[in-house]
């Protein structure tokens, strides 16, 4: 008997689509299973469920209706139980009693839900995957867990993996009764005895994220793992914990075809490996990685995605998703014939008209692909073919201890775009160095790394990182884009972790800083002087400078607040500077009279008063902010 399976992820922002569970809806798959992925808002989710069973049932009770166009209404009255909406419902048919009756009781079902009732009529699902990624993603985390707990048949087929629940494993199982799998899904028979599947090396299954509305920022690439695991064990590091043995090779090119043949071919190639470098049989991944389309200066067209559309819904594969996709693409399309070939809008425009494609809710796989029949012809040639260049992302950052001339050179015969080199601590400095100049070298010109900072290091330590890469894009001719990230320790389930020489200003400055570059550094050392000082000592003084005056710089050091500030503090003795470090350190600025009486040290923390909302975007005329911030600053 075929199983229904629903995979969820918890409704938090990600870049990368959750590649386990696009394995595993490949496995589940391949064993004939009812496949539904899920990421948003859970009610939404539940009433959407409850709202398909509705219009199931009402399909019995009065046939003669088209009830899927009533869809939304339905959903709002099983949301809301507004009687104006269910009398509009009911009064569509001679059955109006029972279709009443049948409203309410499914309007019931989710009153339940909302009251914490245990609902058996909801336990629909055989079996429930929950990812996990990030420890400070806790609470949502959890919520999802104990969502998946009222859905599932039978509580021990819920099953929870990824990253959190290899780290925290002992405290999910303590909230939630439900026992993670830790790692990988790299063996046989890990969640059946009867099949010999092994989950991680299958491929992925990209229709599931048409299923949802969410999308992912990084969607255009194949995904994978060509070794596993790292030499390393970086105490900072999960990757010793999820995948503790190093695998010097995993091959991708069956996998890469059975994407290009169900989904179609992707742009880019995006590889996870955590070390790369490290692998014996690192010229035997470059010549894989170019057997598969990879190479340099190779080009990409995008598929006809509404002919790979069409195909999947004539093989019965997710229709759910391929009807939504259809939908999109039927309606993107006409609005670039509006666009740009208007005197054939109204043709397709009839066409859509014709077969009832205008809302999604009345969208049906028949018409669908009647509708492709009659707009073949023009959908390809009118279609986006836009030329694109080819690129490979080793995305976790390549070790710069392990770069030598004959890697490099290997690197160098693939489009790899950007080079990320791993630059976790100042102390890897002259090995890093060597391997941008190596690089440069062989004539890879992008960069981009992560710099963890709020670790072991200083604040010093970041800012000296940070010029370093500003320093060589000046000297090779090169672009390397730096991304600071915050250390945060593995089993935190929030973000409120200090490092050693860190504190709570520190790291809001460094936020804000970031906030104007959207969170990465690139070249140009004029801006870098200006956002992050001259030197150490200006670096060290934006550290302390109030929040929004680091936002809006300009404004403030125009209304001359940003002198007044320093002034203020230069007037301190070093004893009262002690004493006003402590409190912006703290980064707590209220009732700051019941932290100390000093007036010289008032005068400093009242420009810490005025808040990012007070500067209004509509409010940045000079003389009604300077009137405003007067009153903050000098009451």
């Amino acid at each position: 008997m075929n199983r229904n399976i629903l995979l969820l992820e918890p409704n938090c922002k990600n870049k990368y689509p959750p590649i386990g569970l696009m394995k595993i809806a490949t496995y589940h798959r391949q064993l004939k299973d009812n496949v539904t992925f899920y990421k948003g808002d859970l009610d939404a989710f539940l009433v959407e469920q409850i709202s398909n069973e509705a219009i199931n049932k009402l399909k019995e009770v009065d046939g003669q209706i088209f009830w899927e166009e009533q869809k939304q209404k339905i959903y709002q009255y099983i949301k809301t139980k507004n009687k104006e909406i269910l009398k509009e419902i009911i009064n569509l048919s001679n059955n109006q009693i029972f279709i009443g009756s049948w409203l309410n009781y499914f309007a019931d079902l989710y009153k339940r839900y909302k009251k914490k009732d245990v609902v058996d009529e909801l336990k629909k699902w055989d079996r429930i995957y929950v990812a996990t990624l990030f420890t400070f993603n806790w609470n949502i985390t959890i919520e999802t867990i104990n969502f998946a707990k009222l859905l599932a048949k039978n509580k021990n087929q819920i099953y929870v993996g990824g990253v959190m629940a290899t780290v925290l494993s002992d405290e999910i199982e303590k909230e939630t009764g439900i026992k993670p799998i830790k790692g990988l899904l790299d063996k046989p028979r890990m969640i059946d005895d009867d099949n010999e599947y092994i989950v991680d090396e299958l491929p992925l299954d990209y229709s599931i994220l048409d299923e949802i509305e969410y999308k992912y920022p990084e969607n255009n690439g194949y995904y994978g793992y060509m070794t596993r695991g790292c030499i390393n064990k970086c105490p900072f590091c999960a990757v010793s914990k999820i995948e503790p043995e190093y695998k010097n090779y995993v091959p991708i090119k069956e996998n890469i075809k059975y994407i290009k043949e169900n989904f179609g071919e992707k742009q880019n190639l995006l590889l996870l490996d955590n070390n790369v470098l490290a692998s014996q049989d690192f010229p035997k991944i470059i010549n894989e990685i170019k057997e598969i389309g990879f190479t340099k200066g190779s080009i990409y067209v995008e598929p006809n995605q509404l002919e790979i559309t069409i195909l999947n819904l004539k093989k019965g594969f997710n229709d759910k998703a391929y009807i939504k996709k259809a939908f999109h693409l039927f309606n993107d399309f006409f609005e670039l014939i509006k666009k740009r070939h208007n005197n054939m809008s109204q043709m397709v425009y009839s066409i859509l008209y014709k077969y009832n494609l205008l809302k999604i809710e009345n969208c049906s796989k028949e018409n669908i692909i009647r509708a492709y029949s009659d707009l073949a012809f023009l959908y390809e040639k009118y279609r986006h073919k836009t030329k694109r260049l080819r690129y490979v992302d080793f995305n976790q950052g390549l070790d710069a201890t392990l770069f030598t001339e004959d890697k490099i050179k290997l690197l160098s015969e693939i489009p790899i775009r950007p080079v990320r080199i791993a630059f976790d601590h100042i102390e890897l400095k002259e090995k890093y160095i060597k391997a941008i100049k190596l690089s440069a070298k062989h004539k890879i010109k992008h960069f981009s790394n992560y710099l963890l900072y709020n670790y072991t290091d200083k604040p010093k330590d970041l800012y000296d990182r940070l010029k370093i890469n500003i320093d060589l894009c000046e000297e090779l001719a090169v672009d390397i884009y730096s991304f600071p990230m915050r250390y945060i320790p593995l089993n935190k389930k929030d973000r409120e972790y200090l490092g050693k020489f860190w504190n709570k200003k520190f790291i809001r400055a460094i936020q804000a800083i970031l906030n104007a570059t959207k969170g990465k550094v690139g070249r140009g050392k004029s801006f870098f002087e200006k956002a992050f000082g001259r030197n150490d000592e200006e670096f060290h003084e934006l550290l302390y400078m109030p929040e929004t005056y680091i936002i809006y710089r300009k404004i403030f050091e125009d209304l001359s607040y940003t002198q007044e500030w320093k002034n203020a503090y230069n007037q301190l003795t070093e004893d009262e500077k002690e004493i006003t470090n402590k409190i912006i350190e703290a980064n707590d600025f209220k009732e700051c009279d019941s932290k100390t009486k000093n007036k010289k040290i008032l005068a400093v923390l009242k420009h810490y008063h005025i808040k990012r909302d007070d500067v209004k975007k509509e409010d940045k005329e000079f003389k009604n902010l300077k009137e405003k911030f007067d009153e903050l600053i000098k009451a």
